[in-house]
């Protein structure tokens, strides 16, 4: 595998890592919580032969900046837009897992002119159900507890106990692995206060605080991939059914035994699967832009009923709507 070289960019005063490699069409590659750039490693070495791949590190993760400033879904979506006018890329195949999955779709509700493709991997936005680990993260005693038990004893003892576990044959699955690996990072209190303010902004006590189901369903000329493992335990794959059900002309790919990231689970099929995806599909062209109604995704307090319209996405070659 090459190694990955991130670089540095400054985006109205902070700091944001991102990796560039490769030349040809662009793909934008957005991690989840508790995630970085490290989370696409195995996509961008099968890719960037092929396409120019984009993957930053989210403000409040990996080694871009923990301000103190806007954590929401349309917010990082923002800086993503800031970093392709950087970049001078005018339009991207965005692929967003989990959190980073809400935020691509917040991307497509606010610059969809931006936007080739959607695909979206375990991604939130879909459903309320999600890991009670999670939420918990949203309760008030979360300030307190989360840095005795990411404090760096609590952290050695885990790593001692799967070390000793391992000479039994036991192997952490690529879900504990790429946990593991972001909460360790919570030692740190600017991370700490960037991982609560991000999980607060898109879920509470309940679940996932944030509908965008009715993104899926007002997409207009935008071809719609959606990825997620059968084994999924921090976002059910049951959401994914859901919005195939929602919007017929998203194309759907089950990944049999995989858990909550498919692309570490199954990576050759993930780039297979989305090699094919662009090779088959563009987005429409000269079709209208819908107009912005808000500047954030739908709260789920919202009593009236979504409006259903039909996602329709051309195939590569046809240039009819």
């Amino acid at each position: 595998m090459s190694a990955l070289s991130p670089r540095r960019a400054t985006l109205h005063g902070h700091t944001l890592s991102y990796v560039d490699s490769g030349a040809g069409e662009p793909i934008l590659f957005v991690h989840g919580l508790l995630g970085s750039h490290r989370n696409w490693r195995h996509l961008v070495d099968r890719l960037d032969n092929t396409n120019r791949v984009i993957v930053p590190d989210l403000f409040g993760h990996g080694a871009s900046e923990k301000h103190e400033g806007d954590y929401s879904p349309a917010a990082q979506a923002a800086t993503l837009r800031d970093l392709i006018n950087l970049l001078d890329i005018e339009r991207v195949t965005i692929v967003g897992h989990s959190l980073g999955g809400g935020i691509s779709l917040a991307f497509c509700y606010l610059f969809p002119e931006r936007v080739e493709r959607l695909v979206l991997v375990g991604t939130g936005g879909l459903g309320r159900e999600v890991s009670p680990v999670l939420r918990a993260a949203t309760l008030p005693v979360a300030d307190w507890v989360l840095p005795v038990i990411a404090s760096p004893w609590v952290r050695g003892g885990a790593e001692l106990v799967g070390r000793g576990l391992s000479l039994f044959g036991w192997r952490a699955s690529h879900d504990m692995r790429a946990a593991w690996e972001g909460f360790t990072e919570l030692s740190d209190a600017d991370a700490r206060r960037a991982f609560l303010a991000t999980t607060r902004s898109v879920m509470n006590s309940g679940g996932q605080s944030i509908a965008a189901h009715e993104y899926l369903t007002e997409l207009s000329g935008v071809p719609v991939l959606i990825v997620w493992g059968t084994n999924d335990m921090v976002i059910p794959a049951a959401h994914a059914r859901r919005a195939a059900e929602l919007s017929p002309a998203c194309r759907v790919e089950l990944f049999e035994g995989a858990g909550h990231f498919p692309h570490l689970d199954q990576p050759d099929r993930f780039a297979d699967v989305l090699r094919d995806f662009m090779a088959t599909t563009e987005r429409v062209p000269d079709r209208p832009v819908r107009p912005v109604r808000d500047a954030t995704p739908r709260s789920r307090t919202r009593t009236t009923p979504p409006r259903k319209r039909t996602l329709r996405a051309a195939p590569k070659g046809d240039k009819t709507a």
